[in-house]
Order: C-alpha cells, then sequence, then structure tokens
C-alpha cells in the first residue's frame, strides 16, 4: 500500500466520522457507528493503520467518542485496537486511547470499561462536553 498521509471518512446517520491524520500520530471517531457492513466500513482504516505502522510517530492518539455503536462495531473496534497494541509493541509508539462519553450514557462508559480492561494499552476515559 503506498505511503498516505491521512485517511477520513465524513460521517452520516448510521456511520462515524473518521480522521486518521497519519502525518500527527492521531486519529478521531466520532458520532454513530451503526454500517450495515461493519468489516467493509472498517477495513479502510485497518489499512491505513497498517500504513502507519511502517513509520509511526513517537506517540499515536485514538479519540473515540461514539454516541451509539452496535455489536459488529464493537467487535472491529477491538480488532482495532489489538492492532494498535501490536504497534504499540513493534512499532515503538506510545499508543493512548481517550475514550468519550455523555455524563447519562451508562453504557458507553461500560463498553469503554470493558475495553479498558481487555487491552495493554493505556486507555483513558473522560466525559464529553455536552
Amino acid at each position: 500500500m503506498k505511503n498516505m498521509e491521512s485517511y477520513k471518512n465524513e460521517g452520516t446517520n448510521t456511520m462515524p466520522t473518521i480522521n486518521f491524520d497519519l502525518m500527527a500520530g492521531t486519529l478521531e471517531i466520532k458520532g454513530r457507528s451503526i454500517p450495515e457492513n461493519s468489516v467493509e466500513f472498517y477495513k479502510p482504516l485497518t489499512d491505513a493503520l497498517k500504513s502507519y505502522s511502517s513509520a509511526p510517530k513517537e506517540t499515536t492518539i485514538v479519540t473515540i467518542e461514539l454516541e451509539y455503536f452496535n455489536t459488529s462495531s464493537a467487535k472491529c473496534l477491538l480488532d482495532f485496537f489489538k492492532e494498535l497494541e501490536g504497534l504499540r509493541v513493534t512499532g515503538g509508539s506510545a499508543v493512548k486511547i481517550r475514550w468519550g462519553y455523555q455524563a447519562e450514557d451508562e453504557n458507553i462508559l461500560e463498553a469503554g470499561k470493558e475495553y479498558q480492561t481487555m487491552l495493554k494499552i493505556p486507555f483513558e476515559l473522560f466525559e464529553m462536553e455536552e
């Protein structure tokens, strides 16, 4: 795959906005993630991460601010997070995941806590601004 500078995907009612700036080492995923085919939707992001892995930044910051996501998206996110773990080990990048949630949204908070226990990456839970 050719070297990329960024991967962007404008969000819709069913797909999150993705902004992966490979030059800065920052990734943001925001909105709702209920695409018809989550694997197909997240594949370009995983491909971008593989491209980024060949020359990662010293620090990689991933910010997730989802208001809702379905089960298949949850699995794709976990797979993506596991790829990030590999980046930390093989690429030597200090990876950090920031997981945002609304104060009243227990489901998103609990999902973040669950990911936090499954991963060997610094994982920060934060309350999003309204």
